[in-house]
């Protein structure tokens, strides 16, 4: 009788030792897939707050002749029209991070960004002409008018690209990004981007306008 109390015993201890490590299991592993899941919605919700249209705004100034010319006659006669053209163009750059896109493993606690969209440029021409001169057989007509769009558009580009517009809107695209690598950071995770480690803001300057 005395040797069953004690196989009981020790049946007891032994079936309570079973529970307290299957508990010890359950819970430990319902608590990292609750940090893990946590930290996901976490760094998506992150993601969503810098999903914005990020916009550098700029303007500028132009003057410029323009001169057409028809001949006849074997070109012993020609009739020239001329128009001196002001232009001020209001530009925009823009980044719609919105359309960033992302992958996350949560395994291996990686935030990886696929895609970031690369900047829209808008440029609004406000065209006007003076000290216009023409005659009844070269007149202004509506391709004279897109020509000098076409000129002018051509001119702002270039314009664009020598000042600091693009460098600045830039600027502001990085450092709204910036603010997911303080989150992913700060939990741990490690974020990449075009197959490099961001570990600092300066890294994101692989990015390519």
């Amino acid at each position: 009788m005395q040797f069953l109390t004690e196989s009981r015993k020790w049946v007891f201890v032994l079936l309570l030792a079973i529970i307290v490590y299957l508990a010890y299991q359950l819970f430990t592993k319902s608590s990292e897939n609750s940090t893990v899941e946590y930290d996901t919605n976490l760094i998506q919700q992150q993601i969503k707050n810098v999903g914005k249209l990020v916009v550098t705004e700029g303007h500028f100034a132009e003057v410029m002749t323009y001169k057409d010319q028809k001949k006849y006659l074997m070109d012993m006669v020609s009739f020239e029209k001329k128009a001196m053209v002001v232009i001020n163009a209001d530009v925009t750059v823009s980044f719609d991070l919105s359309k960033v896109t992302y992958d996350i493993d949560a395994k291996n606690k990686t935030l990886t960004i696929t895609n970031i969209p690369k900047e829209e440029i808008k440029i609004s021409p406000d065209i006007k002409f003076y000290d216009v001169e023409q005659s009844t057989l070269n007149e202004f007509t509506g391709n004279d008018y897109n020509k000098i769009n076409k000129i002018v558009r051509a001119n702002l580009a270039k314009k664009i690209e020598k000042s600091s517009l693009k460098s600045n809107s830039k600027n502001r695209l990085i450092s709204e990004l910036s603010k997911i690598l303080v989150v992913t950071n700060s939990m741990g995770w490690t974020l990449q981007y075009n197959g490099n480690q961001i570990q600092k803001e300066i890294d994101f300057n692989s990015i390519k306008n």
